[in-house]
């Protein structure tokens, strides 16, 4: 068979049909939840979902991207864990959070965020294998039979980069555990530290990988990251909604109007569709904030990320350090420089992002208000206050005088939003004005070196 125009438009849709697909799955609480319970769902299953994974990242490089090497692996490896999954699935499909231990308010989370009935699930389950399996057949059409042993070399790669965070807990149990131990991530400990010299070894340390290739590559290596970071940052739908993330458990916390949440979109889109204005949003907006809360974690009483090898402190520092990176590597790469004049659509662009984020979280408390379950409504201390952008639950160590603004049943503090937007507009001036000292010392030293030629 021929492989012309109408089979390379087909491979697309069918790329972007199952990417769609899986990201529907990622709503469902049996998605990443079995990551970390090995010995109940089999390895065989484990394993096959997590090489299921690996095409989300190699099937848009391989058809989008022509990377011959992702293709090789797609077509040869996808193949046989997507058969394993369709027979060793088990009681995945039955996974739900409503149990005979539960309370009334977990009978009451459970039925939102169980909201695809289980029918769905098993349809979005078989849909998203036949059409990676389908993927992969067309790859074979388009690229034939042939492979280059050498392209395997990805395999391992793509295995670690699309790694399920949550694995590391089939080797402990995180409520053996207290904040007095070691092993607890907190403001200002060495793991504080740690975290911080990794969000900047990361950053250096692909700077170093792509600064000597050509531009093409440079794009082509940044995409990758920004699939990376988009796996990863959606494995915690899934994971709210099963174990919880952090102090989140509901699937209203995985509408993306958490600053660095929008900042993942922004990022990854501006380094695939190499627009100007999406990397300016991106480099000013969301790489301040992304540096800023590896500085300060927030008030103890408002997170609970555990022990360093927990879900949500490797989620958090996994997707943070790329995010970072993401937003300053084309700048640092000399794809674009920016003036204080591209500081005009961010800030106008954060504004429009934190009045919605601040109307949006006070609409969710004042729904959950009414939510209940079987006769059990919730009370006051189980409303969801999902702190969008800061603007519901104050980080800072010290309170804001109330300035109330009733939106529908709950209050908004119009001051306090007023100060957010304020001091993190500070943060992406002071930003800015580094970038620009940086650039200044550039260009004194090539000044230098002309005058001394």
């Amino acid at each position: 068979m021929k492989y012309g125009k109408t089979q390379d438009i087909l491979i697309k849709v069918f790329t972007a049909v199952f990417l769609a697909v899986s990201l529907a799955l990622t709503f469902t609480v049996s998605d990443y939840y079995i990551f970390n319970r090995v010995n109940e769902f089999g390895i065989a299953f484990v394993l096959s979902q997590w090489i299921k994974k690996c095409g989300l990242l190699l099937l848009p490089l391989a058809v989008y991207y022509k990377k011959r090497c992702c293709a090789d692996v797609a077509k040869y490896i996808l193949p046989v864990f997507i058969i394993i999954s369709c027979f060793t699935f088990g009681s995945f499909f039955d996974i739900t959070n409503f149990n005979e231990s539960s309370s009334p308010a977990d009978l009451v989370y459970a039925s939102i965020n169980e909201f695809l009935p289980k029918a769905a699930v098993i349809a979005l389950f078989f849909i998203a294998c036949a059409l990676e399996l389908g993927v992969c057949v067309m790859l074979f059409l388009r690229d034939g039979f042939k492979v280059k042993l050498k392209s395997f070399i990805c395999l391992p790669f793509a295995f670690i980069a699309v790694m399920p965070l949550n694995v590391f807990e089939n080797f402990f149990d995180i409520n053996d555990y207290s904040r007095k131990s070691f092993l607890w991530f907190d403001n200002f400990t060495i793991w504080h530290f740690l975290a911080f010299v990794l969000l900047i070894v990361i950053t250096l340390g692909l700077y170093a990988f792509l600064r000597n290739k050509d531009r093409e590559k440079q794009n082509d290596y940044l995409a990758a990251i920004a699939i990376i970071l988009l796996i990863q940052y959606h494995s915690k739908d899934s994971m709210v909604m099963g174990d919880g993330y952090n102090v989140y458990h509901t699937v209203f916390a995985c509408i993306p109007l958490f600053i660095c949440n929008m900042g993942t979109y922004v990022a990854s889109i501006s380094v695939i569709l190499r627009k100007r204005v999406l990397y300016s949003m991106s480099f000013f907006v969301h790489a301040a904030g992304a540096f800023s809360v590896f500085v300060y974690f927030g008030k103890a009483e408002m997170s609970n990320y555990g022990i360093i090898f927990s879900y949500s402190i490797l989620y958090f520092c996994t997707v943070h350090c790329l995010l970072f990176a993401l937003c300053v590597l084309p700048t640092m790469l000399g794809h674009y420089k920016f003036r204080y004049k591209d500081c005009i659509i961010p800030l106008i662009y954060y504004f429009v992002f934190i009045a919605v984020a601040a109307v949006s979280s006070t609409l969710v408390t004042s729904l959950s208000m009414g939510f209940s379950y079987n006769g059990y409504t919730l009370a006051e201390s189980e409303w969801l206050h999902p702190n969008y952008a800061f603007t519901q639950i104050n980080p800072f160590p010290f309170e804001f005088p109330s300035v109330p603004v009733r939106i529908w049943r709950y209050d908004m503090n119009l001051l306090y939003v007023i100060v957010v937007y304020l001091f993190s507009a500070g943060l992406f001036f002071a930003f800015n004005g580094l970038y620009q000292a940086i650039l200044a010392i550039q260009r004194r030293r090539k000044n230098k070196k002309q005058n001394l030629a």
